[in-house]
């Protein structure tokens, strides 16, 4: 059906112009079924409601910088029989921002920290929350970049108030001056305030080994972030197996050596 210039020109006005998307199946449902007005109506306005929302996901997660695919199906718990799948899906609903506490997730590399820690950001999008990925690395000098703009203080308190934080690959390199206390600053704001996700190679107890040049601050920032936090062990072969090698045929092989060695 082609809608009313008039229809049109009111459906903008009130910010529903998505309901053409769905208006000519709609009203073919409701001439066919010979549904109420009403009924035409709370379709029509449910396939808004539906289209908000996934805009509004597909905002957050392109703002969030997660890879692609990463999420809680795509996970392959079989890899990792000791990870209890019940916490974690307990921990996806999303207590742990209600709770404004910190989940810290230590293992191997390759055992799928990053991954896990995405996942779970991602099932917090799902639910209207505003996530930030990054890595350590990443993420401080992009405190050292506002530092040098005369930006630090905003942008310090742009990711202060984010719900939730993923940190990934924390204390993969060393904290040095003044990455270390800036670190220190982000988690004290962030304390009992809002939510942060670690990921680390290293073990629970070798965490401060990050803060060598300051072990004082290393000290003060970790105690924030194990209060009350949910520590998540991941222990098993990395996923990152390299590609059997082709086996290459002894014929061809001697050919090769005589050519490179006459």
């Amino acid at each position: 059906m082609n809608p009313s210039p008039e229809l049109n020109t009111t459906l903008k006005q009130l910010r529903l112009s998505g309901v053409l998307d769905s208006l000519e199946q709609r009203n073919r449902q409701a001439i066919d079924g010979q549904l109420a007005y009403t009924e035409f109506l709370a379709m029509l306005l449910h396939d808004e409601v539906a289209r908000r929302d996934q805009k509004k996901l597909g905002t957050l997660l392109a703002r969030a910088g997660f890879a692609l695919g990463k999420t809680l199906e795509t996970f392959d718990f079989d890899r990792l029989p000791n990870l209890n799948r019940t916490h974690i899906h307990d921990l996806a609903a999303g207590r742990y921002i209600d709770e404004k506490v910190a989940i810290l997730i230590a293992g191997p590399t390759g055992t799928g920290k990053s991954h896990l820690a995405q996942a779970l950001g991602n099932c917090a999008a799902r639910q209207g929350r505003d996530v930030v990925f990054a890595t350590q690395t990443k993420l401080l000098n992009s405190l050292q970049a506002a530092r040098a703009t005369g930006t630090y203080e905003r942008k310090l308190k742009q990711l202060a108030s984010v719900p939730v934080l993923i940190v990934d690959d924390f204390a993969l390199k060393p904290l040095r001056s003044p990455q270390d206390e800036d670190l220190h600053d982000l988690i004290a704001e962030r304390y009992e305030s809002a939510a942060t996700i670690l990921t680390s190679n290293l073990d629970f107890s070798e965490w401060g080994d990050a803060f060598a040049g300051n072990r004082i601050l290393g000290a003060a920032t970790l105690d924030r972030l194990r209060h009350g936090a949910y520590r998540i062990v991941l222990d098993g072969d990395s996923f990152r197996t390299p590609r059997p090698m082709r086996e290459t045929d002894p014929a061809r092989l001697a050919k090769s050596a005589k050519k490179t060695h006459p």
